[in-house]
């Protein structure tokens, strides 16, 4: 018994550790209105990644790579995280507007989503909007951990101001292999 005891002591101890090395760092997503009145005060670029609950490939960008630790830190410290579901039926106000849900068939879609997508309405897509909320580039597809963490600093370090994406991509360091995500 004592031996089944310390067994299941360094089991557990051995899971806590586990999960502070793997997942320890998660997206803070936020709501649309809460990371609107963040961005009065402390202004950033927002990524706001559209989704539904049906969608698998949504959910396998969020396993894939949204849990990804150095894509959470990166995200935390450079954006507001909106996590946007395109048949959420709440009315959404945003710059100066009122977005709605659309009923369409036996579903439908936020009008907000088509918006920020720029009438490209697919899932999962992401968009990156800047600190005065224009949209930068909707991004549709599935995006694994090695493509969006290229993507995430083209946009956040404002690269795709002055750099073709072709010349970035050639040249990029990667911030899990640097260990640096002090931008």
């Amino acid at each position: 018994m004592k031996y089944l005891v310390n067994f299941s002591l360094a089991f557990f101890a051995l899971l806590s550790i586990s999960s502070e090395v793997n997942g320890q760092n998660k997206i803070k997503w936020m709501t649309w209105e809460d990371a609107l009145e963040a961005n009065k005060t402390q202004p950033k670029k927002f990524v706001v990644d559209i989704y539904t609950d049906w969608c698998m490939w949504c959910k396998r960008m969020d396993k894939q790579t949204f849990q990804k630790d150095h894509i959470a830190r990166y995200v935390n410290k450079n954006y507001y995280a909106i996590k946007f579901d395109a048949e959420t039926k709440q009315n959404i106000d945003f710059n100066g507007n009122t977005y709605k849900f659309i009923k369409k068939g036996r579903k439908g879609y936020h009008e907000l989503a088509l918006a920020i997508t720029q009438g490209q309405l697919s899932y999962p897509t992401v968009v990156f909007l800047d600190e005065e909320l224009s949209i930068i580039q909707p991004i549709p597809g599935f995006q694994d951990a090695k493509m969006f963490e290229l993507i995430m600093t083209y946009f956040s370090d404002n690269h795709y101001k002055n750099t073709p994406w072709a010349t970035y991509t050639r040249e990029y360091k990667s911030e899990k292999k640097t260990h640096n995500v002090s931008h």
